[in-house]
């Protein structure tokens, strides 16, 4: 197992694009984003909440 070759890349872009068809595509890397988005807020909100813990407890 070793890095991914252009024509790999290639092969899975192929392989996706036959899955969903292009119109789908957008659609499914918005949601993507969007829930990426929402995880990085969540750990974000999480790791304050356990500053604020941290300071009550000194």
């Amino acid at each position: 197992m070793g890095r991914l070759g252009l024509t790999e890349i290639l092969v899975i872009v192929g392989i996706v694009l036959l899955l969903f068809g292009g119109k789908k595509i957008p659609e499914l890397m918005k949601g993507l984003g969007s829930g990426i988005k929402e995880f990085k807020n969540a750990a974000k909100d999480d790791q304050s909440a356990v500053k604020k813990q941290e300071e009550e407890v000194k």
